[in-house]
């Protein structure tokens, strides 16, 4: 049967291609919700045959941090799926490449994602851009060291926390990786903490009269709390906008009672927490996984829109099978990054590209791995030295 691809318009088709997603993932718990008030409307694109969603991909609209601070728009992708019945046919292929249009004509020049496995994605043009870790305090063993700032104060929101609140945080912190996202984004969040068995805490962070950070975290296993060995709270959410901030938050973490342990889901490769505690032994790193997989749409713009550090100029060959428009010559240097007609210091490919560009990546790795070509000898040191960020990226959410 003919397969159409469209925009899913009518709340009940957005409806079930949200149902589409849950079944093609498998795993994921059912979730009695109305897709509609945590979708944007136009975004979501269908594979349908003969009426019936088979596949489906969707966005979120916003914005995503980069280096020097510019905030470019960007597709925050999700919801992607193809139901069991209908893989290997190419209906994924033919969904990105309709995201992609999508994505273009509304001016969006990156998207990102989150991959429920490693091996889809690159294919498409995404490379990981930014990977994170979990990790587990012993409370009992250690606590922050005495030359951390200890500024500002904290109050309890809990159940009273409002998106509003949150948001008014979030949007100010400005670091590679971040990403700014809508309302219907926010609206889930709400809903998956309310839908949470315990109870679900929300602390604000203030300093000199500003709301600076806030952590939302839940007691693992609340039913047995009191007769645990080892009563651990989860952190779902942690959001500094600065130091300070990120101080007053792990302290208050780390002087709860009746808690012996802290976990936290997401925790930035080069977090301050590694080093700010007297006993180092009792923080236990989770292992280094993925986390914002990313697809440059634009490649003249988001290139142009990030800064680069001081150092001679590289060109810099891109190569795009599926944008034809991204190919091209590159001359990448502090002062200004523009197409030529000349021969490339350096080949590489869009994906590879991708993973380089909010500095998560160095140049000297993608060569070592042959993913980089170098046609001039110190090249990729030049690249590494212009691409270099003071910090590593990194989002902190999901979507």
């Amino acid at each position: 049967m003919t397969i159409e691809f469209r925009h899913l318009s009518d709340p009940d088709e957005v409806r079930s291609g949200f149902g589409t997603f849950l079944r093609a993932m498998v795993g994921l718990p059912t979730m009695d919700i109305d897709a509609t008030t945590i979708t944007q409307p136009g975004r979501f694109i269908g594979a349908l045959e003969s009426g019936v969603v088979i596949g489906g991909v969707d966005s979120y609209s916003g914005w995503l941090a980069v280096p020097g601070g510019a905030r470019v728009p960007h597709a925050a992708v999700t919801h992607v799926g193809v139901l069991p019945t209908h893989r290997r046919q190419g209906v994924l292929s033919r969904l990105m490449a309709a995201q992609f249009d999508d994505a273009h004509n509304r001016g969006e020049i990156v998207a990102t994602l989150r991959a429920s496995e490693a091996v889809i994605y690159e294919r498409f043009g995404y490379g990981i851009a930014s990977s994170s870790r979990s990790a587990r305090l012993d409370r009992r063993r250690t606590r922050l060291r005495s030359t951390v700032p200890a500024e500002g104060r904290v109050r309890l929101i809990d159940d009273a926390a409002t998106n509003d609140q949150l948001v008014a945080v979030a949007d100010r912190v400005n670091s590679p990786g971040t990403v700014g996202l809508p309302g219907a984004w926010w609206e889930l969040q709400r809903i998956r903490r309310a839908g949470e068995p315990g109870p679900i805490h929300v602390v604000l962070h203030n300093t000199a009269g500003v709301d600076d950070g806030y952590v939302v975290y839940r007691a693992e296993d609340p039913e047995q709390w009191f007769g645990s060995r080892t009563r651990t709270v989860t952190v779902t959410e942690f959001v500094a906008t600065n130091d300070a901030a990120h101080a007053g938050l792990w302290h208050h973490l780390l002087t709860l009672d009746l808690v012996d342990a802290v976990a936290i889901t997401a925790l930035a490769l080069d977090d301050p927490i590694v080093v700010a505690l007297d006993d180092p032994r009792a923080l236990e790193l989770g292992p280094e996984h993925d986390e914002t997989w990313l697809r440059l749409i634009d490649v003249d713009a988001a290139l142009d829109a990030r800064t680069y550090r001081d150092e001679d100029p590289v060109t810099v060959a891109v190569s795009d099978p599926l944008l034809t428009r991204n190919s091209g010559v590159f001359h990448i240097g502090p002062k200004s990054v523009h197409r030529v007609e000349t021969e490339p210091d350096v080949s590489v490919g869009v994906s590879a590209l991708a993973t380089t560009y909010l500095g998560g990546t160095r140049w000297r790795q993608l060569a070592a791995a042959g993913r980089v070509v170098e046609h001039r000898p110190g090249s990729i040191r030049r690249l590494d030295a212009l691409f270099g960020t003071d910090r590593l990226p990194f989002s902190g959410v999901g979507f």
